[in-house]
């Protein structure tokens, strides 16, 4: 009869680790091969739609060169005056969450106008169904609560995601700026150093090439490379738009890049590490009261627990 040997057992686990490890790595080369192809898909439809606008500008220079100075003038005043500049904030501010799809901020801004009445409504229907009658006080706060909730409630969601993709972008731009000295020191040009870089980056944080990527596009079919550069720092903020600035005025002024590069990798690698200590001096603070709570109690029990328990025994073999 076949019996189970500490042999079999060895070999049996063995054999089950060297499976795992296999299936770890296939899937890890197919999570890197997803990534890349992700960030192929994303160029390349920035690309596309570059294209398409670039020509639907060239037909309206034609088109416009059939409409009087006066007629264009007052349809821009009038267009001004209807849109503002609010159209313009919440579409900067859905891409800096990441959300580059045309009809987003119309979604943003119908969530905005529907939510404080959808939650007005299930309000007044919950008030309606209980069963202790609210004064017109309380009915009123609170349907001036609900309202307000609706209204805040995408901003809130957009700010979060928004603030969360900035510290990843944060996070992973000083390395690829070190990596964009490397390759502007070696003579590469600063379109080929951003595709490159792009490349590289994006199998370890996917936002941060999609960015450089789009940036790269951008600066290979738009004329205007300070126009690139500058809706590239309006979309990624923090690190990312002082690097746009730095860029910008290296090229108005007729300064080196690469030295530009290197004060500003200087920088962030300073203020990166002031970020770390400060992080470092804050924990002392955050760790009192869990120490307190939970580590202390503890160690008062473990101490005092047996001249406790010595001091009962004692006190029941008197009596």
């Amino acid at each position: 009869m076949f019996g189970i040997t500490g042999e079999f057992v060895i070999i049996l686990l063995s054999v089950l680790a060297a499976a795992a490890s296999i299936i770890a790595f296939v899937l890890l080369m197919f999570k890197r091969e997803k990534k890349k192809e992700h960030y192929k898909n994303v160029i390349e439809k920035k690309k596309k739609a570059l294209f398409q606008s670039a020509k639907e500008e060239l037909n309206n220079k034609q088109d416009v060169k059939n409409i009087s100075a006066k007629e264009s003038v007052a349809t821009f005043f009038k267009v001004q005056q209807l849109a503002g500049n609010f159209g313009e904030k919440v579409r900067e501010r859905l891409i800096q969450a990441g959300i580059r799809s045309p009809s987003a901020p119309l979604f943003f801004i119908g969530a905005q106008a529907g939510l404080p009445i959808l939650f007005v409504l299930i309000s007044m229907l919950v008030m309606s169904g209980g069963e202790e009658e609210l004064s017109n006080a309380t009915q009123f706060f609170i349907l001036i609560g609900a309202m307000f909730s609706g209204f805040f409630l995408p901003r809130i969601l957009i700010k979060n995601k928004a603030d969360k993709r900035q510290e990843e972008l944060g996070f992973t731009f000083p390395d690829a700026l070190d990596m964009m000295l490397i390759c502007v020191q070696g003579g590469i040009g600063l379109e080929q150093t951003v595709e490159r870089v792009a490349e590289e980056v994006s199998e370890h944080s996917p936002t941060l090439g999609e960015e450089l990527g789009i940036l790269s596009a951008e600066m290979a079919m738009l004329n205007d490379r300070r126009q690139a550069l500058a809706d590239f720092g309006r979309r990624v903020g923090g690190f990312g738009k002082s690097f746009a600035t730095a860029l910008i005025q290296a090229e108005q002024y007729g300064t080196s890049v690469s030295q530009a590069l290197r004060v500003m990798s200087v920088e962030l690698r300073d203020i990166r590490m002031g970020n770390a200590e400060q992080k470092a001096a804050s924990l002392p603070p955050k760790l009192t009261v869990p120490m307190i709570l939970f580590f202390l109690p503890a160690l008062f029990i473990i101490i005092l627990g047996p001249a406790g328990i010595e001091a009962s025994n004692a006190g029941v073999g008197n009596n």
